[in-house]
């Protein structure tokens, strides 16, 4: 049996940007994206704390060090900028090893969006 659990999570970040013309997906520092283990293309799970939206995108990396976090296409009128924002990816595991599993916990600074 597989279960589907927590692989990663960016706790609390500051939306920078909303771009409604644009393909789609979540623009997200790579450095970020790097600490949390997060890979391009993968399936995000945004929890907008500010207004209680969640939705489902798609990561792409932006700029590392800018602290970018922008949600493009249709999700951009799910946020406004300066909304916090959790993000959580999931992955399928075998019973045994989701048990043992540990999820990478990323917890960047509020204000920036920076690693601390």
């Amino acid at each position: 049996m597989l279960v589907n659990v927590v692989k990663s999570k960016i706790h609390r970040v500051k939306v920078t940007g909303a771009e409604l013309h644009y393909i789609g997906s979540i623009t997200i520092d790579e450095d970020l994206m790097d600490a949390a283990k997060i890979i391009e293309g993968e399936r995000v799970q945004i929890v907008n704390v500010t207004n209680g939206e969640r939705l489902e995108t798609y990561a792409i990396p932006g700029p590392r060090k800018s602290g970018e976090i922008t949600l493009n296409g249709a999700a951009a009128r799910k946020v406004s900028k300066g909304d916090i924002l959790i993000l959580i990816v999931y992955a399928f595991m075998d019973l045994e090893e989701a048990k043992k599993f540990k999820p990478t916990l990323c917890f960047p600074d509020e204000s920036t969006n920076l690693l601390k």
